[in-house]
């Protein structure tokens, strides 16, 4: 059966690879987006409703995370516009280890909607991607938390979870929480890169505060420097945070990609291409 989907966020990172899975399947899918037609903007709930309409299914992905001021408000007015819509199931990206991101889950599982709930880890490809990718090429990687293990997950993994259970409602009601298969330091993650890419790149510890003095001098809105700071504080700053899961093996019937793995991939993008001191 082929569904009508709506996608929010479905130019980010785990986003544009749902779109691209759900197309391959024979889905009619739809972006939602500021520059997307109808809009989506989740900072106005007007938005919403002809975004929604005409949809069976939507993947939510909260930007920038669940944890911000006003998450709670916007996933509270997105279900009820998707429940008036009349649309079947809905799947939420969630964050691994964040309490309000938990407080917004129950929003959407006490919504009257079918539902599944996707935590996930920290991201490969915040080094590929993201706001890590600017330390790689500069060969200077500087973080905190530096002795947390992080079962670091990859994009693509993600993705085709979301895909899956987004048309499959065996997993209606159910939190599937995906992680790479091991957990790794931050320096762990560096070297691994260092080592694929062939180019020299040091990691340097250090405090909460100087990472966030450090965005703020570089002229990132306060909103962000928050962000950030919570996210390696209450996030990595709790082991229980840290445990690996083998939902993405019982999903998708394989192994969850490595870190390895994923810096095989995106070497031949040429995202780490430029600006790398060479190896001595």
């Amino acid at each position: 059966m082929k569904h009508n989907i709506l996608v929010i966020g479905g130019t980010g990172k785990t986003g544009r690879r749902v779109v691209e899975g759900l197309t391959k399947l024979g889905h009619n899918v739809s972006v939602g987006g500021r520059n997307t037609s109808p809009s989506f903007d989740w900072d106005d709930t007007a938005t919403y409703a002809p975004a929604l309409k005409g949809m069976d299914r939507a993947y939510i992905v909260y930007y920038p995370d669940l944890a911000v001021p006003g998450a709670r408000d916007a996933i509270t007015a997105l279900t009820e516009a998707a429940l008036r819509q009349g649309l079947e199931k809905v799947v939420l990206l969630s964050g691994k280890g964040e309490t309000e991101a938990e407080a917004c889950e129950e929003i959407v599982a006490n919504s009257g909607l079918n539902y599944t709930l996707v935590r996930a880890s920290w991201f490969n490809q915040n080094f590929s991607e993201g706001a890590f990718r600017d330390f790689i090429l500069g060969g200077q990687v500087a973080l905190p938390m530096a002795e947390a293990e992080i079962p670091f997950v990859d994009a693509d993994d993600i993705a085709e979870v979301v895909t899956k259970v987004l048309v499959d409602d065996s997993y209606n009601s159910e939190t599937i929480t995906v992680t790479g298969p091991r957990k790794m330091t931050f320096k762990e993650a560096v070297d691994t890169m260092a080592n694929g890419i062939g180019k020299e790149i040091q990691f340097n510890p250090i405090s909460i505060d100087e990472f966030k003095e450090g965005m703020k001098a570089a002229g990132l809105p306060d909103s962000y420097v928050w962000l950030f700071g919570y996210l390696f504080k209450e996030v990595l700053g709790n082991p229980d945070n840290q445990e690996v899961s083998d939902d993405v093996e019982k999903v998708l019937g394989r192994k969850a990609t490595s870190f390895e793995q994923f810096v095989q991939k995106a070497i031949p993008s040429g995202v780490w291409a430029q600006s790398l001191p060479q190896s001595i």
